[in-house]
């Protein structure tokens, strides 16, 4: 009995350092990952460094999407309102475009302005072709740029993309991925509430 009583209090003990609460495996790792990026106010940062110590709402778009990247976008809103309203703190969101040829720092800033967001806890990244290539690769998100011609005869590039918002925990790490344009607003605020 002595023997069962020891390891029910070592069980307790192990969950209080470290974190039995929260039962999401880790999905990706980015622990160890640096990507240099530029937010929109054209100010560069090391990704996911720079929001190590936060949970992140992750969301990928680019912003001339048509269809899932505005619902994306308001889901991250109705996210961060909620998170309002329950009092939770220390979540950053972060958008990362994976169009960044045209989503220059100023367009990204341009489309959370029309959208009246509030940037206070909400990053917008772009950054060189090839990074933003390497860290969507990392994390499992598909862009497939599909080239359009208008009834006007110019070019429109479209992208085939991966539904997606992710919950990063503090050290860097993907927790979960969510159907970003359908997300249950609920499910993902438990799972942040609950870390």
């Amino acid at each position: 009995m002595k023997t069962l009583t020891r390891l029910f209090a070592l069980v307790i003990i192990s969950c209080s350092i470290f974190s039995c609460s929260n039962n999401l495996p880790v999905v990706t790792d980015l622990s160890n990952s640096s990507y240099t990026l530029l937010t929109e106010d054209s100010t560069t940062v090391k990704f996911p460094g720079f929001v190590k110590g936060k949970l992140v709402v992750m969301g990928f778009i680019f912003t001339n999407c048509p269809s899932i990247c505005p619902l994306t976008t308001n889901n991250m809103r109705i996210i961060q309102d909620s998170l309002k309203v329950n009092n939770v703190q220390n979540v950053e969101l972060v958008s990362l475009s994976f169009d960044p040829d045209a989503d220059t720092p100023g367009i990204l800033k341009k489309y959370a302005e029309l959208r009246n967001l509030d940037t206070s806890n909400w990053t917008f990244l772009t950054g060189r072709k090839s990074t933003i290539d390497s860290l969507i690769k990392a994390v499992e998100v598909l862009a497939i740029p599909d080239t359009t011609i208008t009834p006007k005869g110019s070019e429109f590039i479209n992208y085939i993309h991966t539904d997606r918002i992710s919950l990063i925990d503090e050290q860097g790490r993907i927790r979960k991925n969510y159907q970003g344009s359908k997300i249950n607003i609920d499910e993902i605020v438990n799972d942040i509430k609950n870390y």
